[in-house]
């Protein structure tokens, strides 16, 4: 019985030296080509291996842009926000109404040579009201 275990074991071993030194692990479960268990698919599915289609180059400059804006008058929540990033410079801005009525907005870039630089700008007027408390609240 050793011996059988023995030999299941060294066989389990054989199979996955094999399967991976035929670059079959490709990434996630389902079909396609590579992956453990199955020639067309099992787990691992998806194209493993090296020269596929699907590369991705991991040294392409990063480029995104996006924004977002929130308009609540139930909870007095107002806010947006806009950015852009080509390579390593980011540039955007943003918004909020502030508890006390002004509005701060801020213009701000970033890049490797100039570092983070904003500008910030509040308008409007502040308020703040008074606060009375009521005769019951004296200690």
């Amino acid at each position: 019985m050793f011996t059988f275990k023995v030999a299941a074991l060294i066989g389990v071993v054989g199979l996955v030296s094999v399967v991976v030194g035929e670059h079959h692990y490709g990434g996630g479960y389902g079909g396609g080509a590579g992956g453990f268990g199955a020639a067309d698919g099992g787990y691992g599915g998806g194209h493993g291996g090296h020269g596929q289609e699907d590369h991705v180059d991991y040294y392409a400059p990063p480029k995104y842009a996006y924004e977002y804006k929130v308009h609540d008058p139930h909870t007095g929540d107002f806010k947006s926000q806009h950015e852009t990033r080509e390579g390593d410079v980011v540039k955007g801005y943003y918004t909020i109404k502030e508890a006390d009525g002004t509005t701060r907005e801020v213009h701000y870039t970033a890049d490797h040579k100039n570092g983070f630089n904003a500008e910030v700008k509040r308008t409007g007027h502040a308020v703040h009201p008074q606060y009375t408390p009521k005769h019951s609240e004296h200690y």
